[in-house]
């Protein structure tokens, strides 16, 4: 069989990845007396809820899914309404058109000729039925006094319940839900953290119970996950703006691979198709480019305040990752060769027509705050050598090897003179925690973090993908002439595990290991590590405020809001540095 090509991808994907339907005002073909509303005979149901994303100054996608009851195949009739108030009296836009099973039932419609900086509601109406009620809210234009996002990402059906999406939805004011990736994992019941899903009611339905591969394997996991009263609450709550990560196709993707992908599992772009039709058909985003689907990086202008770009540090652009397994000797890493695979100006994680497209987006932009909302940790995770081969081949040591190189880091920075040569190496042999993450790819970070401070931006990176909250100054330089750039902000995950997990420490040591770490890597300001949350960041003219939200469990369907693990810090405008807010 032949190997699917880049260009064989680009022709499938403008072809299959489902459709938009554009409705620009009032045509009466809605509302109540539309004969698409009757009952017709068809039994149907929106068992997945409504969704709204990508909101611009006059439009929006909504979504839906018609989920047919009677196994009947057919084009099922759609309507939808959009109205200006709660109660549907005053109605801006209403329209119908028909769900497809070449695009799984499912429904986005591009709602367009609304006013800016406006809420709307919205439902659908199929054979007499009607769906629950959505909330989404348009782009404001010219001067904006405040903008707040709810950041969230990696989010594990097996691994425990949505309390997070939970919490989330109760915010009393969003603009929007920032999406980092990880929507949804692609292994079985028990391939990642799903040892307790049976007994919370979380494993995945025989039919979808496998790794995912196939169109319907994508499709049926988004369909589950979409069940999940908190995740539908959120998504009626206010528009998703979203970015994939890897496990919307498989762990540790890159352009043309994976890590959990090999060669029984048939073609890789043939498999990212599959993964990528079903994104496009259940996630409410709107194509960026109809001639190449691949492609979801872009901005959304929040007047003169916020200029938001989201990337995609994933599936475009980025080069393989580097594994330090490739660079050991009989005496350890070969730290020449690995310093020059690591800095090698070649290797990507945008791409160079990525990267042009973000330099050209910051520079024309004049919002006072440049927010970056993207997958993996920017901020620079360089930790003793000694301290992350603890980390890697965790053991009952690494308590005793953290508190000794705690003391030792608090020592060096009082400037002990005592510290002999040898004590001061073990803190300065530093190497990077993540090869996945920017630290894998640091000259195209060098060279991102260089251009806007040229541009004098102030900068706020989102990030997931770890599990963990952190908040770090991301700088760019050496010793003395080291300088801040701007900010990172990395929000805990939904329902993944965490660094407590892969750590294996007690959890009175987890404390101990979160300070420690904070300690030993220079331009880290904060670190969660065992807590299950999202991230609400507000934005003003004069500052940005991080809030950190984490709740008791994810492991029972009984949980609280962890009010004493909670955490706020601010970085003022024109002051690139992270400090605790009141």
């Amino acid at each position: 069989m032949r190997r699917l090509t880049r260009r064989d991808f680009i022709r499938a994907s403008a072809l299959g990845m489902g459709a938009v339907v554009v409705s620009s005002g009032l045509t009466g073909c809605g509302g109540s007396s539309s004969s698409n509303n009757n009952d017709d005979g068809r039994q149907v149901a929106f068992h997945h809820g409504v969704a709204s994303g990508d909101p611009q100054t006059q439009g929006v996608i909504l979504w839906t899914r018609v989920t047919p009851e009677d196994g009947n195949t057919a084009p099922v009739p759609v309507s939808w309404e959009v109205a200006s108030d709660a109660d549907f009296t005053q109605l801006v836009n209403e329209d119908s058109a028909e769900v497809r099973e070449a695009y799984d039932f499912t429904l986005k419609v591009d709602v367009q000729g609304l006013e800016p900086g406006n809420t709307y509601y919205y439902r659908f109406r199929a054979a007499g039925v009607t769906s629950p009620v959505g909330v989404t809210r348009t782009l404001p234009e010219g001067s904006v006094d405040q903008v707040t996002f709810a950041v969230l990402s990696c989010s594990n059906y097996p691994a425990g319940y949505f309390h997070v999406y939970a919490e989330a939805a109760k915010e009393a004011q969003l603009d929007a839900v920032l999406h980092l990736g990880d929507y949804l994992y692609e292994y079985n019941t028990t391939g990642y953290d799903g040892d307790q899903a049976e007994q919370m009611g979380r494993a995945l339905p025989e039919n979808n119970d496998l790794e995912m591969i196939k169109l319907e394997d994508y499709r049926r996991r988004h369909a589950l996950y979409r069940t999940d009263a908190d995740l539908q609450a959120l998504h009626a709550k206010a528009p998703f703006i979203a970015v994939w990560d890897d496990h919307e196709i498989a762990n540790d993707a890159w352009m043309e691979g994976a890590e959990n992908h090999d060669s029984t599992e048939g073609d890789y772009l043939m498999r990212k198709q599959c993964a990528l039709q079903a994104y496009f058909e259940w996630m409410p985003i709107r194509p960026f480019d109809d001639n190449d689907r691949e492609i979801i990086y872009r901005s959304f202008h929040y007047g003169d305040l916020v200029s938001l770009h989201m990337l995609d540090t994933r599936i475009i652009g980025r080069d393989q990752q580097l594994s330090y397994t490739d660079f050991l000797t009989e005496t350890g890493i070969d730290a020449e060769a690995f310093t020059a695979a690591v800095t090698d100006p070649e290797r990507h994680l945008l791409g160079t027509t990525q990267l042009n497209w973000l330099s050209g987006a910051l520079a024309t932009s004049s919002a006072t705050w440049q927010v970056l909302g993207q997958q993996v940790l920017m901020g620079r995770m360089l930790m003793p050598a000694e301290m992350l081969q603890g980390l890697l081949a965790p053991g009952p040591e690494l308590v005793a090897l953290i508190g000794e190189l705690t003391t030792l880091k608090g020592r060096y920075l009082q400037g002990d003179p005592t510290l002999t040569e040898e004590e001061v190496a073990r803190l300065t042999t530093v190497l990077p925690y993540n090869l996945d993450a920017w630290d894998g790819y640091m000259a195209e970070r060098e060279m991102l973090l260089r251009t806007a401070k040229e541009l004098g931006k102030n900068l706020v990176v989102l990030a997931g993908d770890t599990h963990n909250a952190w908040a770090s100054h991301l700088t760019v330089g050496s010793g003395e002439d080291k300088q801040s750039v701007g900010v990172e902000l990395a929000t805990a995950s939904v329902s993944s595990p965490g660094l407590e997990s892969y750590l294996q420490l007690p959890a009175e040591a987890v404390p101990q290991a979160e300070q420690a770490i904070t300690l030993l890597v220079d331009d880290l300001q904060y670190l969660n590590a065992s807590q299950r949350g999202y991230l609400r960041v507000t934005f003003t003219a004069e500052k940005a405020r991080a809030d950190w939200r984490f709740v008791s469990t994810v492991k029972s369907s009984d949980y609280q809001v962890d009010e004493a693990r909670g955490h706020s810090m601010t970085v003022q405008a024109g002051s690139p540095a992270l400090t605790q807010a009141d």
